[in-house]
């Protein structure tokens, strides 16, 4: 079935809550560009995560369309928007908007208090058309493939600006639990380019395969291994300079304390059940002169540096494509921890 004219198709949400069931509806009115916005009509969208906590009310949900790594094309621009972006393929991030008024954009835009979000407080990209400001959509380079760009704008940009908070330097030891995951596998690819040594800790044969060819100085098996006692041993007792847990497991958040070295940095990007609190006193905390840093996505900086990275094939995602119809398949898969690398859900055209 397809949408009559001037509605679109889209994975509906009628409420977010536990074990909620997306539907596929055809009767979604299809947006009209607002002044400063564009049109964008999606060719696809990356699924994370956190889209099954905001589908089961785990994190705030205030909207009906979840998703947030939409690439499309702008087929219509609204009142004052150059004539250039008509055409032009483009990302829609996490980061609907920003104010840019606030005295927190010019210091890190990624933290305005008055930001929307695509797919919490925003419709966002499980959708064929969406309408965002052309200020904060990302140009995205003719080189690459929309399947491969979709997973960068959220799981790829996070990934670079959650390492980049870590302020290693080369030859530096990183931790990176949840290694063979949707966001460990681009983490292991970004710090290896930056010329870190990466103890990839996840578990399994294929996971430690990929993480390796990935650029992976170690692999741990949290399952097998001790991980502690091995990442004291691969760094002469210190301990790592950083650890980034991409992963929503809060074992990797309790562990992640026990990894790091005097003066080492706790990058905090996976989300754990948000009633679980960080696991450390600050006693220790001003003993041992650690870090603790949130980062929730990335700059448009960090988007264009990891862009960059990607058109010279230093940073892969490793894609499995679905329709949208497969939505609940996935979401089901992915609250149950069943799917390695990235998702792309390719929207109907």
């Amino acid at each position: 079935m397809s949408s009559k004219e001037g509605f679109q198709t889209a994975a509906w949400l009628p409420k977010a809550e536990p074990g909620a069931i997306l539907e596929i509806r055809h009767d979604i009115e299809i947006p009209e560009p607002k002044d400063g916005e564009v049109l964008v009509k999606l060719e696809c969208s990356g699924i994370c995560h956190s889209d099954v906590h905001s589908i089961f009310n785990e994190t705030p949900m205030e909207t009906d369309i979840a998703g947030h790594e939409g690439v499309g094309k702008v087929v219509k621009l609204g009142p004052s928007v150059p004539d250039h972006f008509m055409g032009e393929r483009v990302g829609i991030k996490w980061q609907y908007s920003t104010c840019g008024k606030c005295e927190i954009c010019p210091i890190d835009e990624t933290a305005c208090p008055n930001q929307d979000n695509s797919g919490r407080n925003v419709r966002g990209t499980f959708a064929q058309y969406i309408a965002a400001p052309a200020k904060d959509v990302t140009r995205l380079p003719k080189e690459l493939k929309s399947e491969i760009l979709a997973p960068l704008l959220c799981a790829g940009l996070s990934m670079y600006s959650s390492i980049s908070k870590a302020n290693l330097k080369p030859g530096d030891w990183l931790v990176l639990p949840g290694a063979g995951g949707g966001l460990g596998h681009l983490g292991v690819q970004i710090a290896a380019k930056k010329g870190y040594r990466v103890i990839a800790v996840d578990s399994g044969e294929s996971k430690k395969k990929m993480a390796m060819e990935l650029g992976a100085t170690a692999f741990l098996d949290f399952k097998t291994d001790n991980v502690e006692e091995e990442v004291k041993r691969l760094t002469n007792g210190y301990g790592a300079h950083g650890v980034v847990v991409g992963a929503g497991s809060t074992a990797a958040y309790t562990e992640g304390f026990k990894l790091l070295r005097r003066l080492g940095t706790l990058v905090c990007v996976g989300l754990p059940r948000t009633d679980f609190d960080l696991p450390i006193s600050p006693f220790w905390m001003v003993v041992r002169c650690l870090r603790v840093v949130g980062s929730s996505c990335g700059t448009r900086q960090d988007m264009d540096e990891l862009l960059k990275m990607a058109v010279a094939g230093d940073v892969v995602p490793h894609v499995q494509v679905f329709e949208l119809e497969d939505i609940n398949t996935i979401v089901d898969k992915l609250a149950k921890f069943q799917i390695g690398g990235r998702i792309v859900l390719r929207i109907p055209q």
